[in-house]
């Protein structure tokens, strides 16, 4: 594929149908928790550190508004709370409550059994320079914007 545009194409292709798979397994995982793959994506943003809602939309590449809702809703269910935001008056932090920790938690067999079944399907070593090229492909376009 020598035309830099069928390039471009054929990458932006694999790449939607790559996070189309991703996300289809992510909802598969995150079912018997009681969890969508989105609020787990907005919850593990925030396990290690409470964030405002822009920052894990900044985190995750998701819209603020996207982040808004999927945030409103896990705190009406318990699963998150907002907390004062020393840094910014109206930014509220979210962070994850004990019963959103046990949701999230409740993957981890699942979600080891696929790391381990891509590991043997990849091998790790290529694994890891595939995650690699995508996140040189992401920064490129990040400077790029």
């Amino acid at each position: 594929m020598s035309d830099r545009g069928e390039l471009l194409s054929a990458t932006a292709l694999t790449t939607f149908r790559l996070n189309g798979q991703f996300l289809e397994v992510s909802e598969e995982l995150a079912r018997p928790a009681g969890l969508t793959a989105s609020w787990w994506q907005v919850l593990g943003a925030v396990l290690h550190e409470p964030l405002p809602v822009a920052g894990i939309a900044r985190v995750m590449g998701m819209t603020r508004q996207g982040v808004q809702r999927i945030a409103d809703l896990l705190v009406e269910r318990g699963l998150a709370e907002y907390q004062p935001n020393p840094a910014h008056r109206r930014a509220k932090l979210l962070r994850p409550t004990p019963e959103g920790r046990a949701a999230v938690e409740k993957i981890t067999p699942g979600h080891a059994a696929l790391a381990a079944r891509l590991a043997e399907e990849l091998g790790e070593e290529e694994w890891a320079a595939i995650l690699e090229a995508l996140r040189r492909l992401s920064a490129a376009i990040d400077r790029l914007q």
